[in-house]
C-alpha cells in the first residue's frame, strides 16, 4: 500500500502542521494553500481573504499506521470546526474550517464524521466545516514551513494551543 494524502484547514496553519507532525503515521505535512482562484497565491495575496484560498495543510500518511478516519477525528478536536470564517481571533474566508478530499472514499468518510459530531451534542453550535474537492495544493513559503517548530513554539489561535 502506498502513502496517502490529506488535506485540512483549520485556521492558522503553523499550528496545524505541528499537531499533525506529532502524529505516528504522519510522514510529512506541509502549508500552504488550496480552494481559491489565483494560480500560484503568496501569503500576501491569500492574507487579502480575495482569493478564497484556505490556509491548509497538506498531510503526508502511511495508511498502514493511521488511517485517513483517524486524521479526521483528529482535525475535529484540534480546532473549532463551529466557527464561520474564523478560528480564534483569525477572520477570514482562508481561515475558514474545511478538508479537502482527495477521492471518493475520503469524501465519504469526512462527511459521515461530520454528521456523526454533528449528531454527537459535543459541540455547542452546527459544523461549519465545508468538504471540498482538493484542487492544486499550493505550497507555501519556505519561511511558513515548520515555523513553530523551528521557534520552539506551542502554537497559535488554534484550541488547546498556547
Amino acid at each position: 500500500m502506498s502513502n496517502e494524502k490529506a488535506t485540512f484547514g483549520a485556521g492558522c496553519f503553523w499550528g496545524v502542521e505541528l499537531r499533525f507532525r506529532q502524529l505516528p503515521g504522519v510522514l510529512d505535512a506541509a502549508v500552504g494553500y488550496m480552494g481559491g482562484t489565483l494560480d500560484q497565491p503568496r501569503y500576501e495575496d491569500v492574507c487579502t481573504g480575495t482569493t478564497m484560498h484556505a490556509e491548509v495543510v497538506q498531510v503526508e500518511f502511511d495508511p498502514t499506521q493511521i488511517s485517513f478516519e483517524a486524521l479526521v477525528e483528529f482535525f475535529w478536536v484540534n480546532h473549532d470546526p463551529t466557527q464561520h470564517n474564523r478560528q480564534g481571533p483569525d477572520v477570514g474566508t482562508q481561515y475558514r474550517s474545511v478538508i479537502f478530499y482527495h477521492d471518493d472514499e475520503q469524501h465519504t468518510i469526512a462527511e459521515a464524521s461530520k454528521r456523526a459530531w454533528d449528531a454527537s451534542g459535543k459541540l455547542p453550535a452546527p459544523i461549519a466545516t465545508t468538504l471540498e474537492p482538493a484542487g492544486t495544493f499550493w505550497r507555501a513559503e519556505e519561511y511558513h514551513q515548520r515555523y513553530l517548530e523551528r521557534r520552539g513554539l506551542g502554537g497559535c489561535s488554534i484550541q488547546g494551543s498556547t
